[in-house]
């Protein structure tokens, strides 16, 4: 695959896209973005395909099949099975470093991320996970990713004190090494905080 933007044409409509950097590393860091509800697979590349682009890091954002991820609602399924097979196309046509994929989301899908994250950390050694709600339920975990939240006090979509103020003790007490990083705003990903994700997530 050329450097660019690429739909993975694994379905016709609310496909996946892969944003290819110019210049990259070889093997190269992935990220997976998952959006939030009603947004799909361009909500990713607006976000973070330029951020991406810049630092060298490919950038898979995968559409759910409805408004919203499966696990959000029932419980995971065919989402699962589609991320599943978007990965497969990114890892058979480039070198990605094993040491260096994440999966990240905002809102309904910073939620999915850190259900998906936690029950596969030999995968996805870190979760960056932007004003999330809530864990899915009966997620099962598996290795001890890093992870990386972000949340405006000003949210009236997912609030604060319900949502991220509640999960961060519980996956520090769980074990999990946490940043969060609250912010002076609504329910949003600012800028400089992406950046500061992205950098934290080459960093290691």
């Amino acid at each position: 695959m050329k450097p660019g933007v690429v739909p993975l044409s694994l379905r016709s409509g609310r496909d996946a896209l892969v944003s290819v950097p110019a210049t990259r590393r070889d093997p190269a860091p992935l990220l997976v973005y998952l959006h939030g509800a009603t947004g799909n697979e361009q909500q990713g590349i607006r976000r973070f395909g330029p951020l991406t682009q810049e630092l060298g890091v490919v950038l898979l954002s995968p559409a759910s099949r409805d408004g919203t991820w499966d696990a959000i609602r029932s419980g995971y399924g065919p989402d699962v099975r589609f991320i599943d097979q978007a990965l497969d196309k990114v890892f058979a046509n480039y070198r990605i470093d094993s040491r260096k994929i994440g999966v990240c989301g905002f809102s309904d899908g910073a939620s999915m991320a850190l259900g998906l994250g936690l029950s596969n950390g030999d995968l996805f050694h870190q979760v960056l996970a932007f004003s999330p709600g809530f864990i899915p339920g009966n997620s099962l975990r598996n290795g001890s990713p890093s992870i990386f939240i972000s949340h405006g006090t000003k949210d009236e979509i997912l609030p604060i004190d319900t949502c991220s103020r509640s999960l961060v003790p519980e996956l520090e007490k769980s074990g999990y090494r946490v940043r969060f990083h609250e912010f002076d705003g609504p329910h949003t990903v600012p800028t400089e905080i992406a950046r500061e994700a992205v950098s934290s997530f080459l960093k290691g």
